[in-house]
């Protein structure tokens, strides 16, 4: 068991050998988690979020079209978002 202060405006310094261990470094974000007998600080797991273009939502909906009509409303949809679909890579359906 290790011991901590807590300083100004509630930070908390993470002794080094815990660090070190569970391999938090500076600028790693961690979880605080409320628990019935204290706090649980543990490293999250950040996971990177796409934000899409509109191209790139324009090939998705190209590409997924299983069947002609679908393809057509696909084609609809990507010339609403001001793109020519045949300018789109993706796969036509069969």
């Amino acid at each position: 068991m290790e011991s901590a202060k807590v300083g100004k405006r509630g930070a908390i310094v993470v002794p080094a050998k815990l660090r070190r261990r569970f391999g938090i470094e500076e600028g790693t974000v961690v979880t605080a988690e409320e628990r019935e007998d204290g706090i649980l600080i543990r490293p999250a797991v950040v996971v990177p979020i796409e934000k899409y273009t509109p191209e790139r939502k324009a090939e998705f909906l190209l590409s997924n079209a299983t069947n002609a009509a679908d393809y057509r409303k696909a084609r609809t949809e990507v010339q609403k978002f001001g793109i020519d679909p045949d300018s789109i890579s993706h796969r036509r359906p069969n």
